[in-house]
């Protein structure tokens, strides 16, 4: 498979007594922007390090762009760039120096090294900042300069720990933007714990909880997970309380659980979780006319990346 660009096998890292990783596995195709999701402490940065050559694996093997992590980390660094989750720079350079010492350590030509800063320094928007001291720039566009110094070179394979890590919205936009512009040709693998940034930016997800790895599949893949469906009904009960409507929407055949959330003033609002995945649509409304109550709202909601990772990375049962 030669357009598979990472390959995992068994990825093991000890801290003494603790385990941070646990036999990982998984595999990278070139053009796949991929999420590596989990919670804090999970061992997302235990494991971009080993695939960057900064740890060494307990055990397991990881090989990156053909090459072996442990045997042949010199050719591994040569073909990856870095975003670590806090980006190491030189603060008392400017943008353009420190931009040029990346290349120069790169080992990058003059003439190359001109016009690829240029270049990366434009996507990145840091073409206004060029002259600035790194010191004397905020977070976002210090965090700007990581993710420049991390492609300046135009590697392969590009590792971002937390890579919108401090920018304003409009920053994050444009930032994911370029991630899936360049995943459209080079392997991109994200680490993050913001469930929308996978959701906006990434074509498949990974998810480690516990050093484990619980999950793998596309966002459609990961969100068919869940079981049943989930409703919501909002209905004026012409004088009927709340909880009397709440105990007969509660009683329909399949429901297995439906309370009561905020809605607009003078209305009910209910969350309804049905075990069956069959539409309940048409039950809900009949139930709505035969007891006279005006239907404000029926929504079926489709399940979200927020309930498969609590499900997964807490040991909740996923919702019935």
């Amino acid at each position: 498979m030669t357009d598979v660009m990472i390959q995992v096998e068994n990825l093991t890292k000890d801290y003494g007594p603790t385990r941070a990783v646990d036999s990982v596995t998984f595999s990278v195709r070139k053009g796949e922007v991929l999420g590596f999701l989990g919670p804090n402490g999970a061992g997302k940065s235990t494991t971009m390090k080993m695939l960057t050559c900064f740890l060494a694996p307990t055990g397991g093997h990881a090989r990156v762009a053909g090459f072996d992590v442990f045997d042949e980390s010199l050719e591994v660094r040569k073909r990856i760039g870095y975003l670590p989750e806090d980006t190491p720079l030189y603060r008392d350079m400017t943008v353009s120096e420190f931009l040029t010492f990346t290349a120069d350590v790169r080992g990058m030509t003059s003439e190359r090294r001109e016009s690829r800063i240029k270049d990366i320094g434009a996507r990145c928007g840091l073409a206004d900042v060029a002259g600035k001291l790194v010191g004397e720039l905020s977070k976002g566009f210090r965090q700007r300069v990581g993710l420049a110094q991390a492609m300046v070179h135009d590697p392969d394979i590009l590792i971002l720990d937390e890579p919108t890590s401090g920018l304003d919205p409009n920053q994050i936009v444009e930032i994911r933007s370029l991630i899936k512009e360049v995943g459209k040709e080079k392997t991109v693998i994200l680490s993050t714990h913001i469930l929308p940034e996978v959701q906006a930016t990434c074509s498949r997800i990974l998810i480690i909880s516990g050093g484990k790895l619980v999950a793998d599949g596309t966002p459609d893949e990961l969100r068919s997970r869940e079981k049943g469906s989930r409703y919501r009904v909002v209905v004026e009960s012409n004088g009927v309380g709340g909880d009397a409507v709440k105990a007969k929407l509660g009683g329909i055949a399949g429901v297995t659980r439906c309370e009561s959330v905020t809605g607009e003033e003078g209305a009910h609002a209910f969350s309804i979780d049905a075990q069956v995945s069959d539409d309940l649509r048409k039950i809900l409304f009949r139930a709505a006319v035969d007891n006279r109550w005006t239907l404000l709202e029926l929504v079926r909601e489709s399940a979200n990346l927020e309930d498969v990772f609590r499900n997964l990375t807490t040991g909740e049962e996923p919702r019935s």
